[in-house]
């Protein structure tokens, strides 16, 4: 089984940027889209950007568009989310996901594994 760990979140000015990363265990990651969600306090896990298995497609959530990155490096099974322009509503923990059926499936799936996923505060 995949393994999952989300690292580069921090505090950050609002109009800053950051990038999140999420390192994949294994041998395997290249069989898995992956997608980025989120979950701000008192709210529900929310999809943010998803990336096919070889990069080719990508999905954003519309209040990100034109300001989230999805990308990701197979040999060195790990995604990224560049976050820039960030706003006091990016603020959230976020976390990453992978299915082996396509991005599209991430963006309305439903998960019962998460990693620890990672905190994003924007300060203003």
């Amino acid at each position: 089984q995949v393994q999952l760990v989300e690292s580069g979140g921090g505090l950050v000015q609002a109009g800053g940027s950051l990038r999140l990363s999420c390192a994949a265990s294994g041998r395997t990651f290249n069989t898995y889209a992956m997608g980025w969600f989120r979950q701000a306090p008192g709210k529900e896990r929310e999809f943010v950007a998803a990336i096919s298995q070889r990069g080719g497609s990508t999905y954003y959530a519309d209040s990100v568009k034109g300001r989230f990155t999805i990308s990701r490096d197979n040999a060195k099974n790990t995604g990224y989310l560049q976050m820039n322009s960030l706003n006091n509503e990016d603020t959230a923990v976020y976390y990453c996901q992978i299915d082996r059926r396509g991005s599209a499936y991430l963006k309305f799936g439903s998960y019962v594994d998460w990693g620890q996923g990672t905190q994003v505060t924007v300060s203003s």
